[in-house]
C-alpha cells in the first residue's frame, strides 16, 4: 500500500463525476484507490502498478487534466515535479518565476510544450512536467533555465534547437 496526499481542492478532479475518473485510473493502472476528504489517497495493488498510479494521482493533484496524467501509465512517458520552494527564497520570487515560466498570455509555457511534446502545469509552489522519455530532459532544462533567470529569447533559442535535436534523434532510430 502507498499513500499520497493531494490538495483537497483537487479531489473533485481525481474522483470525477460519479467516480468516473477514479474508476478510470483504477482500471488503467490496475490499482485500487481509497480517497478521503482530507486529500489522502491510499493505493493498493502490485508494486509496479502502484509506482505508475502514484505519479498519475500526484499529477492530477498538481493541476494536470486526467487525460494528460494518464499518459504516465504508458511506459514511454514520465512525470517530474519541481518544487519551487526548494529553489527560491520567498513567495515573491516564486510568483515571479511562475510568471516567467507561463509567459505573456501563456506563450512561453506553450512554446516549451510544443517543442518538447510535453504538458506543463504550474500549480501552487510547483511546476509539473509530463513528457516522453526522450524529451523530458529538454522540457526540464527549459523550465530550469527560466528558474535560473535566463532571458526568454535564450530559452526560445534553446527549445528551437531542442526541437531539431528531438526530430533528428527520432529519424536516426
Amino acid at each position: 500500500m502507498e499513500i499520497v496526499r493531494i490538495p483537497t481542492e483537487r479531489l473533485k478532479a481525481l474522483i470525477g463525476e460519479g467516480g468516473k475518473t477514479k474508476s478510470l485510473i483504477e482500471t488503467k493502472c490496475n490499482v485500487k484507490l481509497d480517497v478521503d476528504e482530507d486529500g489522502e489517497v491510499r493505493m493498493t495493488g502490485e508494486s509496479a502498478d502502484i509506482f505508475f498510479a502514484k505519479d498519475v494521482v500526484k499529477a492530477i493533484g498538481r493541476g494536470f487534466e486526467t487525460r494528460d496524467a494518464l499518459r504516465i501509465a504508458n511506459d514511454n512517458y514520465q512525470f517530474e515535479l519541481i518544487d519551487l520552494k526548494d529553489i527560491l527564497k520567498n513567495e515573491k520570487a516564486i510568483t515571479r518565476i511562475k510568471g516567467r515560466i507561463i509567459g505573456e498570455k501563456g506563450k512561453m509555457k506553450s512554446e516549451i510544450e510544443a517543442a518538447t511534446e510535453s504538458v506543463i502545469a504550474v500549480y501552487g509552489y510547483t511546476v509539473g512536467i509530463i513528457a516522453r522519455l526522450d524529451t523530458m530532459e529538454y522540457a526540464r532544462e527549459a523550465v530550469m533555465r527560466l528558474v535560473d533567470g535566463a532571458e526568454h529569447m535564450s530559452v526560445y533559442n534553446y527549445i528551437a534547437k531542442a526541437k531539431k535535436d528531438i526530430l533528428v534523434s527520432r529519424l536516426v532510430e
